[in-house]
């Protein structure tokens, strides 16, 4: 068969259109691509977003991938006269953000799930990935991660897919666009015919089979508690601790979920998990917008983290966590996009906003995290919750040199009172410059500089249609087109 010249080929992988330089660049060298090169260099942005908080003068040097030395610009480059600074004009480098919860082999749904009822992996979720052979799960992972990063996420928590493709071409996607993932593997084994003993040599395997990985990193997943047996609840639960990554699981997202549970096992998920023991540090449960003050006090306890996703609370959930109690009680929690849009200024955006909204104004309180919160558990707090927080999630010394330089030489920043409320408030996709992952440059005004993103897109759209088509997706609702031509005929017979 003819291979199309604009397909999978065209995008995996190409050389720069330009040479890289092999030394660092001069303070006078135009800012480009081509001058972070190098295996090490010394950056000097206007300013720097540290554990603390913003700082100026203040100088960063990345050598093979990882912070190599922070500190006030005339000590940093008095410790490294053999690397030339480069100057960042107007540029804060500062934490990649960190998507807690998403679902990589989604992409192709995006707006069938818009205007849908609650539970709707049940009617367009599981039908689509279910559609998704291997070279599709491919792509729909590659086109999910170029879309984070031109969010400004250098990491994701992938929930795991129940696409019947192979599970490692999500890591080829995402390890090829640059993007840092952990990578949940589903082990449900609720189905009569569920052959337990292969689920568990299965996630062994798969454990071992990511081990040392450079941007890919391992996870158990049950997609929810009733999917699964409260015996292998117990074990992947048991077997993530024992191998130091995180197990996921959704709870407590949508009421008939906690009605199912109570009417199944006479306890609501969270309280199930907790009766089974199966809660912990390696747990990272996402939503948890359906709380009580008991289950509460059982994350607290247990130090089981939650994967808080704003966005998904306003577009489809029935409720929205209270994160900024769960930060009170010292519960850990990241940020998530639960695969609804990648764009990380916005998510923060939300994460504050849903706050205010849903706990802020009935109480008076205007604060409401004061910003920072939101961004500390984008980044920092969010790599955390993910496991990875050893690693990422810093702009610190011997941690991986995953930032962003993001242009506050903007209308939106000028004049800047207080930057850190306003990276929250006003900040855009669009002020990112650059992303990069492992100190490696991986996109530059929003796209790859070592293949080509938009022969991907244009491979995606040609390949979604087929893919949608062939799923049994059940929408309750109709497109907005219909919607409006149908509320413009109700309208017209009220008259």
């Amino acid at each position: 068969m003819k291979r199309d010249p604009d397909g999978p080929a065209a995008f995996r992988r190409r050389p720069p259109e330009q040479p890289l330089k092999s030394n660092g660049p001069t303070m006078e060298t135009p800012l480009e691509p081509g001058s972070f090169g190098s295996d090490s260099y010394l950056l000097v942005p206007d300013r720097l977003l540290l554990p603390e908080g913003v700082v100026e003068d203040h100088a960063v040097v990345v050598s093979a991938g990882t912070f190599r030395d922070i500190g006030p610009k005339d000590a940093v480059t008095a410790r490294h006269r053999q690397l030339r600074p480069l100057a960042l004009p107007g540029k804060l480098l500062m934490p990649g953000f960190i998507d807690a919860h998403h679902h990589l082999t989604q992409t192709f749904g995006k707006a069938l799930a818009f205007g849908e009822p609650s539970e709707i992996f049940r009617r367009v979720w599981v039908p689509l990935e279910g559609a998704l052979d291997t070279e599709l799960v491919y792509l729909a992972a590659k086109a999910a991660a170029l879309e984070a990063l031109r969010g400004g996420f250098t990491a994701v928590v992938d929930a795991g897919t129940r696409a019947p493709g192979d599970i490692g071409a999500i890591a080829r996607g995402t390890r090829e666009a640059g993007l840092r993932t952990v990578l949940g593997l589903i082990c449900n084994d609720a189905a009569p015919d569920a052959d337990r003993q292969a689920i568990r040599q299965r996630a062994e395997s798969f454990l071992g089979e990511w081990s040392g990985d450079g941007l890919v990193r391992p996870s158990l997943a049950i997609s929810i508690p009733e999917a699964a047996s409260d015996r292998m609840l117990q074990d992947i639960s048991r077997m993530a601790a024992d191998a130091g990554v995180i197990f996921q699981t959704h709870v407590n997202e949508h009421l008939v979920a906690v009605e199912r549970s109570l009417v199944d096992c006479g306890r609501r998920p969270l309280e199930h998990l907790s009766h089974l023991g199966a809660l912990g540090p390696q747990v990272l449960v996402a939503h948890s917008t359906l709380v009580t003050p008991g289950e509460l006090m059982m994350l607290r306890d247990t130090d089981t983290a939650v994967a808080y996703n704003p966005v998904a609370s306003q577009w489809k959930g029935n409720a929205v966590a209270p994160a900024a109690m769960m930060k009170s009680l010292g519960i850990r929690f990241g940020i998530g996009t639960d695969g609804t849009r990648s764009d990380g200024f916005r998510l923060v955006d939300a994460a504050e906003a849903t706050q205010r909204i849903a706990f802020g104004l009935g109480t008076g309180d205007s604060c409401c995290g004061a910003g920072w919160t939101w961004l500390d558990h984008a980044t920092s707090a969010g790599a955390d919750a993910a496991g990875i927080g050893g690693i990422t999630g810093r702009i610190e010394t011997g941690k991986e040199a995953d930032f962003l330089l993001v242009d506050i030489d903007t209308p939106e920043f000028s004049p800047s009172w207080d930057l850190v409320w306003e990276l929250v408030r006003l900040g855009n996709r669009d002020q990112i410059v650059g992303v990069f992952v492992a100190g490696k440059l991986r996109l530059w005004q929003g796209w790859p500089t070592d293949w080509d993103g938009r022969a991907l897109m244009r491979e995606v759209s040609r390949r979604a249609g087929a893919a949608v088509g062939a799923a049994p997706i059940k929408r309750v609702h109709s497109g907005s087109t219909a919607h409006r031509a149908a509320a413009r005929q109700q309208s017209e017979f009220a008259e």
